[in-house]
């Protein structure tokens, strides 16, 4: 009797959906510079397929400096840059110099990554992760790497990568992972270059769209519509940059007797000297779009103030502002030189607001939720993986209604 019950048993969970036998996994999505609006834009069918059967948000808000490294690194630890350590794109420490995104050395090195990445809290709960190009997955953060992970190389096909990814959900469910991230960069290389409006932006935003439509029609295929949450972020939006709306900081400062180490439109400024006061009588009130604080003094709301990566003095231009230096050239090449986009200013203007959609079995359906800040996508995604999430400056409770079952996935 005992054996036809073990055989009834299997022969029930064979014929089980199955999404019925497995945890649920997360499937993140990156899609560089792609703005909120962008979602309307005729291109972007699949992605509104998507959130028709999940959530959009209004927005998502990003963290200050509104860029690449601090913004996707933010995502992924619900920390603000201040607390996990990426303040910009370029940045020093006096111990370890110069970080710079395109020295692989200084990525790869674990003590630039503060925080507890997504990917290290599945791993050390006993799930293993996957990470295609995400900012910080290159290096052994606390000592853990993801399962699978790829350096980045900007010139691999977004076909390779959605191939690796169908292949990592295809695994058996005891060894395939549980967290997937995933980068694609089309929308901000064609933002940068030829402005938000431009059409060729509307190309990127199909090849970014017609991505997640394999993906998720991918996922589909292989069975796991009710096991995997497909998240859908930007780090920040874009905004239209032109030469008559260009500040030369030349024109006021002697760059010899300063250290500029990441430049537009927020200028990360060490004076030589030390003397912050003699560079602060240089450059504030001396252009109506420049906005110059020391570090202990931005604004409240871009909690930036405590790393000690955070340069003494902060300039940050305004909407659509950029700032350049003349370097070898004439001061009007330096200005004519200014055109396409550019993303780094205050996160709360609409320019920068960033993408977010989701779907899945733990996701809500078809509801829209008011802007939020990406601190909150960690807990997020830890409350969906069922892990006890590490501290972090995000909560759940104010991206709560974006789950189908609220609080019903806690471990």
């Amino acid at each position: 009797m005992r054996s036809l019950l073990v055989l009834l048993w299997a022969v029930l969970l064979l014929a089980a959906p199955i999404g019925a036998q497995q945890a649920p996994r997360v499937l993140l999505i990156g899609l560089d510079g792609f703005r909120a609006d962008y979602l309307e834009r005729p291109a972007a069918l699949h992605l509104r397929a998507l959130a028709a059967r999940g959530v959009r948000a209004d927005r998502m808000i990003p963290a200050f400096p509104s860029k690449t490294f601090p913004n996707h690194y933010s995502i992924v630890t619900g920390l603000a840059p201040e607390h996990h350590g990426i303040v910009a794109n370029a940045m020093r420490d006096p111990a370890l110099g110069l970080f710079r995104l395109s020295d692989r050395t200084a990525v790869q090195t674990s003590g630039w990554w503060g925080g507890e990445p997504i990917w290290v809290t599945a791993e050390r709960q006993g799930r293993r992760a996957a990470t295609y190009f995400w900012p910080g997955s290159e290096a052994a953060i606390g000592g853990v790497r993801p399962s699978w992970w790829y350096p980045y190389d900007g010139t691999r096909p977004n076909a390779d990568r959605e191939r690796q990814v169908l292949e990592w959900l295809a695994l058996p469910p005891d060894s395939a992972p549980a967290f997937i991230a995933l980068y694609f960069s089309d929308t901000d290389d064609a933002g940068h270059r030829y402005g938000p409006d431009a059409p060729q932006v509307d190309s990127a935003i199909a090849r970014v769209d017609a991505a997640v439509g394999r993906l998720v029609a991918g996922i589909a295929r292989l069975g796991l519509t009710d096991v995997v949450n497909v998240i859908v972020v930007a780090d920040h939006g874009m905004a239209a940059v032109a030469p008559e709306r260009t500040i030369v900081l030349d024109d006021y400062l002697d760059l010899t007797t300063v250290e500029i180490i990441d430049l537009n439109p927020v200028a990360m400024i060490t004076p030589v000297d030390g003397d912050v006061d003699r560079v602060m009588r240089a450059l504030h009130g001396r252009h109506p779009a420049l906005s110059v604080y020391r570090r202990g003094e931005t604004p409240s709301a871009f909690r930036f103030r405590t790393h000690p990566r955070i340069t003494p003095i902060v300039a940050v231009a305004d909407d659509r502002w950029s700032l350049v230096t003349r370097g070898p050239r004439t001061r009007e090449a330096a200005v004519q030189a200014v055109g396409g986009g550019a993303h780094g200013y205050d996160p709360r203007l609409p320019s920068m607001a960033a993408l977010f959609v989701a779907a899945g079995p733990g996701i809500a359906v078809g509801r829209t939720v008011p802007a939020f800040q990406n601190i909150h996508v960690y807990p997020l995604m830890a409350e969906l993986l069922r892990l006890r999430p590490a501290p972090t400056d995000g909560a759940l409770d104010s991206v709560r209604t974006i789950l189908r079952t609220r609080g019903a996935s806690s471990p």
